[in-house]
């Protein structure tokens, strides 16, 4: 039950007074408040993640249990959580100011035991049909739908001096759940790790048992005790507050649609990367245990992300997000040049090294290019509405960067549906992923002209 504010104006869960861009109120208690709410989002977001590409790691293991699918209907399998969590993250983009961080953040994070529960259980029958995986699959897109929420709450948080590395750290550690999630999964399955309550083991055709289920049970007992945090340790700020029709005046935003291009093009190459980087090594380099190196790229993509935000502050996003763009470029004309031609040749140090490089830079510039937009609708919201002055200018530029972010993030994560079935469809229409890769390159050459004719070049529009 909330208590009455107390004389600071908070109260024990939801905060009536909260000014940090106010020097004096930041360092007496708006610190203090705002990291123990992002510290709590971080492992909520993380095991967000996880469940989110859990079908990443567990479609290259279904046909050694005898789920017969074809390699197209595994790269669906990959594909699906993609297409629904960035559908889910289109509303849940907009439930933060609605609702409130934390029970908005409490409810989302409480149903990701959906998919986790129901993975566990239709693994460990035999009868399972391909349609029920593709159902938990797409449940699987609850864990996506939480990213928009949870960047939109932080970023109410913080002052704009210290958002754009506070949201760096939300996201890069939160990102770090898919790494996580490929890292333990592999050694889960070895073992039975909940004993009687969780299920039989299943046998591979090598005689070894594996307890498959356990990809989704594992994440269990964290999702409840993160769903407790939640709802015990964060807050819901008060002045949050927005309508629907209040945020959607982005919609006109000409630099949200801009945005949502360039978000796409590092934070929707990093997730459909995550997607279908084990299953792409399992094919192209069959000989390789894809399983055990696969963690590497999300976790160099998460690492960076988290790391870098404070260049982005200090030398602007619009720069970074231009140099970023530059290196993508090239890494990715190099895992093109080192991939096998028809099974023959390629070299899988120098895929995986270009693959290293690629997932890095989509780190760097997944915080850059977050901390560009509250730099750009400083200056649009000024400009468009100059009577705002202010309290009320703050309040309306910071409601339209959050639901800015939250939107872009919605349209970047249908990369984590693309991606991978880029890769199916052009393995099925060329027999080789070189088409899908090219596609690739000449996308991030667009988005390096976007990046330089608005934001990064001399005299720029709207320089960041």
């Amino acid at each position: 039950m909330e208590t009455a504010p107390s004389q600071t104006g908070q109260s024990k869960y939801v905060l009536q007074d909260w000014r940090p861009e106010d020097e004096a109120f930041w360092h007496e208690q708006g610190r203090h408040i705002a990291k123990r709410n992002l510290w709590i989002s971080i492992p909520c977001l993380l095991l967000a993640f996880s469940v989110w590409m859990v079908w990443s790691v567990v479609v290259a293991q279904l046909p050694a249990i005898g789920f017969d699918f074809s390699v197209d209907e595994r790269f669906w399998l990959a594909a699906l959580p993609g297409l629904s969590g960035a559908t889910l993250r289109i509303f849940y983009g907009f439930m933060v100011p609605i609702f409130g961080g934390r029970k908005w953040t409490t409810l989302s994070t409480a149903s990701l035991l959906i998919p986790a529960i129901g993975m566990g259980l239709a693994i460990q029958n035999p009868d399972s049909s391909y349609f029920t995986f593709f159902i938990l699959a797409l449940f699987c897109g609850f864990g996506g739908g939480n990213f928009a929420s949870s960047m939109a709450n932080i970023a109410y948080f913080f002052p704009k001096k210290e958002k754009g590395n506070a949201l760096a750290l939300n996201a890069g550690l939160g990102n770090l759940g898919v790494s996580v999630m490929q890292f333990l999964v592999p050694l889960v399955v070895t073992a039975g790790v909940f004993g009687a309550i969780g299920g039989s083991s299943q046998t591979l055709a090598n005689g070894d048992e594996v307890w498959l289920q356990n990809a989704g049970f594992i994440w269990v007992p964290f999702i409840v005790v993160s769903t407790l945090a939640a709802w015990f340790g964060m807050n819901d700020i008060a002045d949050a507050k927005a309508s629907f029709a209040e945020q959607s005046v982005i919609f006109k935003r000409k630099h949200n649609w801009i945005m949502c291009v360039l978000y796409t093009g590092t934070f929707g190459s990093f997730i459909g990367y995550s997607a279908g980087f084990p299953l792409l090594m399992k094919i192209q380099f069959p000989e390789v245990d894809a399983l055990q190196l696969a963690f590497l790229g999300p976790f160099v993509g998460a690492i960076s992300r988290a790391a870098t935000g404070w260049i982005s502050d200090k030398f602007g996003g619009g720069r970074v997000t231009f140099w970023t763009f530059f290196g993508m470029i090239i890494a990715v004309y190099g895992v093109i040049f080192f991939l096998p031609n028809e099974g023959q040749g390629g070299s899988f140090i120098g895929f995986f090294a270009c693959f290293m490089a690629l997932f890095f830079l989509t780190g760097v510039g997944n915080a850059s290019t977050f901390q560009m937009i509250p730099t750009i609708m400083g200056q649009e919201v000024k400009r468009l509405m100059p009577d705002l002055e202010g309290a009320a200018y703050r309040k309306q530029s910071e409601m339209e960067s959050s639901a800015i972010i939250a939107f872009t993030s919605a349209i970047a994560a249908y990369g984590a549906f693309f991606i991978p079935k880029a890769y199916g469809s052009s393995i099925e229409l060329t027999g080789s992923v070189d088409a899908a890769l090219w596609a690739f390159l000449i996308f991030y050459v667009i988005c390096l002209a976007i990046t330089y004719a608005f934001y990064s070049r001399k005299n720029a529009p709207v320089p960041c």
